[in-house]
């Protein structure tokens, strides 16, 4: 099946792919008109819909810290309990010491379990900061996820309009590139792909308009005029590299 495909790319002379291609390029080029309708829309939809999932990574990663904050202050306030358990019994044991150093070494324990229960209650107050922090900006956020979320609301519904507007007209000309492709042979049509992408305005087939490459506007010789004429050979700007046809040629088309 391939076979007899390549076969019949080949049975077709070089001015009816020249032909194709001047085709393909008007159909192409009224993709681009329709693409050009929507505008910016598509890329702003993808903007705010990547803003948006950046806002809400932001404000579950601050909820993540509120949550593991909280803990951390339990967990100090779990340490605090402990350490006036402590001073509880070693006040109590100091009223049953035998001798000063036993004396003595409860008073260090009281002492540092008293640090202890000062170094949760700063670590609370810290945290209890960071937590009131970390709930302005989830608010901070939210709000301004609310109003991507809108604005993306809005473009979207204006790209869906315009989308549906044109649907009709796009799938036929998307029908058409396909049968105009299959005209023309794959290194042609790769290098006509490639031309596009590079050219401005996403031309890569021009007609020759007064004596001079409808791309570039640089001259084209007499003889070169007469070649491209001739429909003999697929013939490109020395300038530009486009691919040049006559005038007549994309007259008929």
């Amino acid at each position: 099946m391939a076979e007899q495909k390549t076969a019949e790319v080949k049975e077709i002379s070089v001015e009816e792919r020249l032909v194709a291609l001047y085709e393909l390029q008007t159909v192409v080029s009224e993709i681009d008109k329709i693409k050009t309708l929507r505008g910016e829309l598509p890329l702003e939809v993808q903007d705010l819909e990547d803003e948006i999932a950046g806002l809400q990574t932001r404000i579950d990663k601050y909820n993540t810290d509120i949550v593991d904050m909280d803990k951390a202050i339990e967990a100090e306030k779990i340490k605090i309990e402990e350490a006036r358990a402590k001073i509880a019994k070693n006040t109590e044991q100091q009223n049953n010491v035998r001798n000063n150093r036993e004396f003595d070494a409860l008073s260090k324990e009281i002492e540092f379990q008293s640090l202890e229960i000062e170094l949760s209650e700063k670590r609370i107050r810290e945290y209890s900061t960071d937590v009131k922090v970390k709930h302005e900006e989830v608010e901070v956020a939210n709000k301004q996820c609310s109003e991507r979320q809108f604005d993306l609301t809005q473009k979207k519904a204006e790209l869906d309009e315009i989308v549906a507007e044109t649907r009709q007209e796009e799938e036929r000309l998307r029908e058409k590139v396909k049968e105009l492709e299959a005209l023309i042979d794959p290194r042609l049509l790769t290098a006509f792909k490639r031309i596009r992408k590079n050219a401005r305005n996403g031309l890569a087939v021009v007609s020759v308009e007064r004596d001079a490459c409808g791309g570039c506007f640089n001259k084209i010789p007499p003889q070169r005029q007469m070649d491209i004429r001739m429909r003999k050979k697929i013939i490109v700007c020395e300038y530009c590299g486009r691919i040049l046809v006559d005038k007549e040629l994309a007259s008929a088309e």
